[in-house]
């Protein structure tokens, strides 16, 4: 079978782990303030505090930014349970945004329009790699959380994501663009955000006492991951190069193929077909043919509370199916996805 998804490991990453075994220092440490400021770097902006997961970044970044129970947070429905999970640790409301039909993005406008007094953060999530254009966030004057847990090395206008908003949050789990097998880390440019959730990521021998976290990276993983960062620009080359093979031979295919919008560079975290018919019956045949497909999301939030009113999200959901994508995805497994495709819908 071709998964759906690989992570990829060199022996540069194995050596770099077992040095820190080796050397007996395996907690946080120096390699997880190496990796934290060679992502910052990377990203364009002041600094980084790392975490043990995406979710924990998300969490510590809405506590950092004041949030708590009463008050409302901007999410997009089509976006998977990781931030909706973040927003009711704080036991803020979540708000479901609907998106826009043409990116899968949430935009400003409708943003804007189920904004309220009660709204104290957005979080715009780069969905599948994809950067959202970003004009606009800002002028509604709310706090805005980047999510770049699928898209960390995508540019909008020339601009890495996760430098436009307040904080910014990634994620390195096991099957993302760079990975640390789990983890995740907070961004901004903002010094007393970061030295927050540096305090909140660890609860140990501290006073005053308050409420904190066990959220701690591992130098173990901060060393995979400074491997993994050196070597983005040529994940992202390489997810590109099969993009664009993808875009060649699946052109006359009656499907909606991803497009580069205006001033966007993606990096492809995902290939997504919108196939204007029956996802659950394309995938089990692509699977027929020894290839692993699945929906970009596995179900739109908003579903999960019985809401309604979100119809690009539901439109976008209801035909949308992703398809093999990642560095380690040999020529022959690339073609073999292609022929799948091409048998599945023009059976």
């Amino acid at each position: 079978m071709i998964p759906h998804s690989r992570p990829t490991i060199s022996q540069e990453d194995i050596k770099a782990v077992c040095d820190v075994l080796e050397s007996g220092a395996i907690a946080q440490g120096e390699a997880v303030k190496e990796f934290e400021g060679s992502v910052a770097s990377f990203v364009g902006v002041k600094g980084g505090s790392a975490v043990n997961s995406g979710t924990s970044a998300l969490h510590l970044a809405l506590v950092a930014l004041g949030v708590k129970a009463g008050d409302e947070v901007i999410l997009p429905g089509y976006l998977c349970v990781a931030p909706l999970n973040a927003v009711r640790y704080v036991g803020a409301t979540p708000v479901f945004s609907d998106i826009n039909p043409g990116t899968g993005n949430i935009d400003a406008e409708r943003t804007k329009a189920v904004a309220s007094e009660k709204t104290k953060a957005i979080i715009v999530p780069h969905m599948l790699g994809q950067p959202v254009r970003m004009e606009g966030f800002r002028e509604l004057g709310i706090p805005v959380i980047e999510d770049c847990a699928q898209s960390i090395g995508a540019r909008y206008k020339g601009q890495c994501v996760g430098s436009f908003g307040d904080v910014a949050i990634c994620s390195f789990y096991a099957t993302k663009v760079i990975t640390t097998g789990e983890g995740g880390m907070v961004l901004s440019d903002n010094e007393e955000v970061l030295e927050t959730i540096r305090d909140l990521r660890d609860y140990d021998e501290k006073t005053p006492y308050m409420t904190r976290f066990n959220y701690k990276m591992t130098d173990m993983q901060a060393a995979l991951g400074i491997t993994q960062i050196r070597r983005l620009p040529d994940f992202i080359a390489k997810r590109s190069q099969i993009a664009d093979f993808y875009n060649h031979v699946l052109a006359d295919l009656p499907v909606r193929l991803p497009f580069k919008a205006t001033g966007c560079e993606p990096v492809f975290y995902r290939y997504v077909l919108r196939i204007g018919s029956d996802v659950e019956d394309f995938i089990k045949s692509m699977a027929e043919f020894n290839v692993v497909c699945r929906r970009p999301v596995y179900r739109p939030l908003h579903q999960l509370f019985d809401q309604t009113g979100l119809k690009n999200t539901d439109l976008i959901w209801n035909d949308s199916v992703s398809i093999p994508i990642y560095p380690m995805l040999t020529d022959q497994e690339k073609e073999q996805v292609a022929l799948s495709v091409k048998k599945t819908l023009c059976k």
